[in-house]
């Protein structure tokens, strides 16, 4: 028998004791409802009947005396009326007669209101021929004891229907109970019959499935020469054969691969020795699986156990475990800047400057199961970058002042001198002019990156309108772009905050932007300001429908000295550069998108002042 058709039997004979019982209550139901009918159709009619028989003859009385009052006519056709209803009602009596001695009553009933309506008939005979003491003497003699009788025997048709009607409902009751507890003994039989079942069934099914879960946990710690008994010819005896050849072909496997994981083994960790640079490798919780020697020299863990190692527990700044995490996610696309990813570690007498890059461990379904963590160690590279900063500032300065010589010199011989020499060498004089200032831009500009990359940049924050930075952006490039016809805009979407910011340093962004899209828009193009709130930030943007930029420049576009090759040279390289550090020094960030042919967007962010 198949697993299947064991199953079905046990849901046949549950559902086959479940209509026993719903068969069972319906019959009750129906003989308790037979019961209550017989009450309702066979007695309440013959008590109503009767209880209007007995009005219908107290106002027939009634119009009796009314004519002892003097009012004759009314008072026979109160008695007429009534006279009907009375007959009437004795008819439907008659026709409901259905418990034994309802029907003397009935005849009795029957007999004495003829003789009540005779005597009736004989009083209103005499009614001209006797006075009043005449009526009432025979009112009392002849008609009120006939009227007695009958309204006695409407009386005990009343109490003889009652009294069956009472003994019915006892009955009922008696049915009513008995169903109750019938119901009960053949519900609860048949729910024992049906657990008793059950747990054989469950218990034949399951028992196999124990053995398999034993063999399973046997083949997890090692043993492959277990094997599950077969002992049906169902789907589960079955399932035990495939499972006893599968852990035949797993022990096979394991006696000839296990030497060949164990070489892989030594080989990678031999690998991950070698490797000068730190490794870490973390699971999905950010708990620390495994560790090269670098990286415990550069963590100072010595032989420390590791297992129990999070990444917030080895890494001092708590950031650094979210960038991480960001580094791997699917969907978090933005890259993250070199110097968001320097680690500064204190070993000794001096700090350590490590370089982290993530690497997300996926599975087949490209689901994330870890991370792996480089530290590279750039402490060499950070203090040549330091030197290099101090080296460029102190150059500067110190060519600052024979630049500003040399300046006025020859400002001073094109003012006085010029008018005298050969156009030749007048123009050898405009064309030394011109060097002159472009090399005083150019060493302002390294003056300025390394004040604000050295952090000696003093900024002098304050709540800002952002249309106020906007006005005085428009204003310093009015006339270049009336001259060059270029359509100016600024928009701003919805109520846009104040921004917490030094004036002048972010009016130096916006213009040295605005600057570069002048340069490079046509004649007739178009640039836009925009603003707009996203969270905590005001996002600013200056947009236009310039030549746009090489993707393959977007990403160096902010470091000093690089300019769009092809372009014409018109700037030092270092404005886009300035502007990056004067947002960071804000707390704010700054990106291009932009598109060949179709103009650029630059857009920086600055927070909302609170």
């Amino acid at each position: 028998m198949t697993l299947k058709r064991k199953i079905l039997i046990g849901y046949g004979v549950a559902f086959a004791l479940m209509g026993l019982v719903v068969a069972w209550a319906v019959t009750n139901l129906v003989s308790l409802g037979k019961a209550t009918d017989a009450i309702l159709s066979e007695n309440y009619r013959s008590i109503l009947a009767a209880e209007n028989m007995v009005d219908a003859l107290e106002r027939q009385d009634s119009g009796t005396l009314l004519m002892f009052l003097g009012d004759v006519d009314k008072g026979i056709s109160l008695f007429r009326e009534n006279e009907a209803v009375f007959l009437e009602w004795l008819a439907r009596a008659k026709d409901n007669i259905t418990i034994h001695g309802e029907t003397e009553l009935v005849q009795s009933i029957e007999s004495g209101y003829a003789l009540y309506r005779k005597a009736f008939s004989g009083l209103t005979d005499f009614r001209d021929t006797t006075g009043p003491a005449g009526h009432s003497s025979r009112y009392r003699e002849s008609v009120y004891p006939v009227f007695l009788r009958v309204r006695e025997a409407c009386i005990r048709l009343r109490h003889l229907n009652e009294e069956t009607m009472y003994s019915a409902s006892v009955k009922a009751g008696r049915v009513a109970r008995r169903a109750i507890w019938s119901t009960v003994l053949v519900a609860a039989s048949a729910l024992l019959v049906a657990l008793i079942f059950s747990w054989f069934l469950a218990e034949r099914i399951v028992r196999p499935i124990r053995r398999f879960m034993e063999a399973s946990r046997k083949i997890s710690t090692g043993d492959y020469t277990v094997q599950v008994p077969v002992e049906t010819g169902d789907e589960l005896g079955r399932l035990a054969g495939e499972f006893n050849r599968m852990a035949t072909q797993l022990g096979r496997y394991h006696e000839m691969n296990i030497e060949q994981i164990i070489s892989e083994k030594n080989k990678g960790e031999a690998i991950l020795s070698s490797i000068e640079d730190g490794l870490l490798v973390f699971d999905t919780d950010l708990k620390l699986t495994g560790i090269n020697p670098a990286a415990r020299r550069m963590l100072d863990l010595g032989l420390a156990e590791v297992s129990t190692l999070r990444c917030a527990d080895i890494l001092p700044d708590p950031q650094v475990c979210g960038l991480i995490r960001e580094a791997v996610d699917p969907g978090f696309h933005t890259a993250i800047p070199d110097e968001k990813r320097i680690i500064t570690l204190a070993g000794g007498d001096e700090s350590r400057h490590y370089l982290f890059s993530a690497t997300a461990i996926r599975g087949r379904d490209r689901e994330l199961s870890g991370i792996v963590l480089l530290l590279k160690d750039v402490t060499r590279l950070k203090e040549v970058e330091r030197l290099k900063s101090e080296f460029v500032m102190a150059a500067s300065h110190e060519l600052r002042t024979p630049l500003t010589s040399l300046g006025m010199s020859v400002d001073l011989l094109l003012e006085h001198a010029a008018g005298g020499l050969p156009e030749k060498d007048r123009g050898l004089l405009e064309a030394a002019h011109e060097e002159v200032h472009r090399m005083k831009a150019l060493v302002n500009d390294l003056l300025d990156l390394s004040r604000i990359e050295a952090g000696r940049i003093e900024l002098e924050f304050e709540s800002v309108p952002v249309a106020t930075l906007f006005d005085h952006a428009r204003e310093v490039f009015k006339g270049q772009m009336d001259m060059k016809e270029v359509t100016f805009s600024s928009e701003m979407a919805g109520d846009i905050p104040t921004v917490r910011a030094d004036a002048n340093k972010i009016t130096w962004v916006l213009t040295n932007l605005l600057s570069n899209a002048l340069r490079y828009v046509g004649k007739g193009g178009r640039i836009r300001l925009m603003a707009c709130r996203i969270g905590a930030h005001v996002h600013l943007s200056v947009k236009d429908d310039g030549p746009g930029i090489p993707p393959e420049y977007q990403s160096k576009i902010f470091q000093k000295f690089v300019q769009v090759k092809g372009r014409e040279p018109g700037g030092t390289g270092l404005g886009l550069a300035i502007c990056k550090e004067i947002v960071r020094a804000h707390g704010g960030s700054i990106w291009v998108e932009s598109n060949v042919g179709r103009g650029s967007t630059f857009t920086f962010t600055i927070p909302v002042a609170r």
